[in-house]
Formats: structure tokens, sequence, C-alpha cells
């Protein structure tokens, strides 16, 4: 009798275990499947979203990855969405005298950095483009550039892309200039200046010239070229920017932009790359990819060797410089407010 009992009792025992370890797959238990995560943008074909990359993030910011073919070819391309209005995350773009990998510059900041992305374009130790931050202008989108015109070298005065966040987070887009013999009085202007290469310089931009211009009341902000999105449609006006970086070439690229609802996306194609067969893409492809994102409006950074999107503290595209992090003048970090 004893020998009966303790046999039953281990098989209720048993059967017990059992159930228990089949609950726990199905319940809310160490083995239960996570939730999905829902991204906070709109994912086209072939965008995945990141849980290694996003690791840290806290809620109202994302990174996303695309491995495949774009266009017929093969793109690799990171990108990163946050939701500005969440007042959680603080956008610093980032100047210094001498050149620093995007990397450097997010280690070297105090803070929580999320996501360092270079700047606009640079020469020697000088930024070309606008870096504005707290509403102290360091650099102003380049005034004026040369160009040849009936056989002599002339100076141009283009307007060129800027992006910008508002005292209330909200992102814009302009072409821009400083105006007048300082940097702080920058004016924004709903179509660039017309400017051609080949045909006589337009005037030096003014509050009345280009037509419709207006202060540009933003906090921060950071200078690029071209405008590629613009109020939801394809808008590169590299022509009129003056602006020749092998824009129907594929290269490496760098991008900011923001969506209709509002979230603003920072992305990077990897480039240069032949032995992996990554050659990179176009301006026009660049703007697709954006578009197809939910962008309504973004605008070029540096690209080429410059090109770099750190996550975290890990870089995501192999750098355009045979692998090499390039040193670049300016940067927009996104860090914990």
């Amino acid at each position: 009798m004893r020998r009966t009992h303790f046999i039953a009792a281990f098989f209720l025992i048993l059967i017990a275990s059992c159930s228990k370890s089949s609950g726990s797959n199905t319940g809310g238990g160490g083995g239960s499947t996570p939730t999905p995560v829902v991204p906070i943008i709109t994912l086209a074909p072939g965008w995945k979203y990141s849980a290694t990359l996003s690791i840290n993030f806290p809620s109202g910011i994302q990174a996303f990855s695309f491995d495949t073919l774009y266009n017929g070819k093969k793109v690799k391309a990171f990108c990163v969405a946050f939701d500005p209005g969440t007042n959680r995350f603080e956008f610093k773009p980032v100047m210094s005298t001498t050149a620093k990998t995007t990397s450097q510059f997010a280690s070297s900041e105090a803070g929580l950095v999320y996501v360092a992305i270079n700047g606009g374009f640079y020469g020697g130790n000088q930024s070309y483009s606008l870096i504005k931050y707290n509403g102290v202008t360091s650099s102003p989108n380049i005034k004026a550039v040369t160009r040849s015109f009936n056989g002599s070298n002339v100076s141009y005065y283009p307007t060129r892309a800027a992006f910008g966040v508002t005292s209330s987070g909200a992102p814009v887009t302009a072409w821009v200039y400083s105006v007048g013999a300082g940097n702080d009085n920058i004016y924004a202007y709903p179509a660039p200046s017309p400017n051609a290469e080949g045909s006589a310089p337009q005037a030096v931009p003014t509050e009345s010239f280009p037509a419709g211009g207006s202060p540009w009341n933003v906090v921060s902000a950071i200078g690029g070229s071209p405008m590629l999105l613009r109020g939801g449609t394809v808008r590169i006006s590299d022509a009129e920017e003056l602006i020749n970086i092998n824009n129907s070439s594929a290269r490496p690229r760098t991008a900011i932009g923001y969506t209709g609802s509002g979230k603003i996306i920072l992305m990077a194609v990897e480039g240069d790359n032949s032995s992996a067969g990554f050659p990179g893409v176009n301006l026009l492809e660049l703007a697709s990819m954006l578009g197809s994102l939910g962008c309504t409006d973004a605008v070029n950074l540096d690209g080429g060797g410059s090109s770099s999107l750190v996550i975290g503290n890990q870089l995501t595209i192999r750098p355009g410089d045979n692998g090499v992090e390039r040193p670049v003048i300016s940067a927009l970090l996104i860090k914990q407010k």
C-alpha cells in the first residue's frame, strides 16, 4: 500500500508540474512572448524596428534598420525617429573649432546622448552650414559662393536649406539667409533665391528679397543643402542652392526630416562600400526613402565620407572613408532633456 501511495503521489506532482509549464507559455510568466513594439512612424517595406539599437531608449524614440533592395540595388540604412512633443529630448546642434568624429562629439558631450549624426558642410575648421543652439548662432549658412559667369569668377548669394525647432519643439524647414553684417538676423523664404549657374547672380538676400521672407523664429537649427522634401512634395533645390555633391550618383548620404505628425527622423545611408555591395543612393532616392517613412519636409546634410550615425555608443553605417570615421566640424545630438 505504501508503494502504491508513493507512485500515485509521484504522478500527481508530475501532472501539476506539466500543467504549470504549459501555463507559463501562454500566461504572463517568464516564458511569455514579449508585447510587439508599435513603431512611432509608418514603416515602408524593408524597414524594421531594431530592438538592439533601441535597447536603452525611453518611450518616444526608436531606431530602425533597412538592409535589402531599393530601386534595384542593395541598400543599407538606419534611421532614428523621435517625438519632440514629449518634451523628453534635447535637439542640440554642436560645433568644434577643430574637427572631431561624430562619435567623439557624442562621447565628449555631458549628459545622456541617445543619437549623434554628422552636421552640414565645412571646409578646414570652418562650418559652411548653419549651427544655432538655444538662440545663439555659431555659424550661418554660407553667405556667398564663387562660380564662373561669362568667363570670370563671380560671387553668388544662395539661400540654402535648414532644419530647425521652435520654442515649443515643433520642427520646421526653410530656405534661409543671415541678412546683414552679422549672423543672427536669419530670414526664411518660401522659395529659394532663383540662382543658376551660367546666369547672372541674384541680388544679395534681404528682408524683402526673395519675396515673402520673414524672420525665422527657431530656437535651434542645423543647416545643410539642398532641400529634399517640402510640404509633402519632392523638392530638390540643388540648382538654386548652387550645390553639387554628386547629386545623381550613388554615395553615402545623411539627412533629417519630419513627418506629418511632427516626428523627427534622422537617416544615414551606407555607401562607397563596393566590397559589400552597398554603393549608396542619389539625392532623389534619398528624398524618396524619407518620403516613404512619412516625411513631408527634409534637408540633406553632409554626405560622402562625412556620413555618420551613432546610436547609443554604436556606429551604424560603415564610414565611406574606407571604414574610418571622418572628423567633421559639426554634429547634431539628440539628448535626454
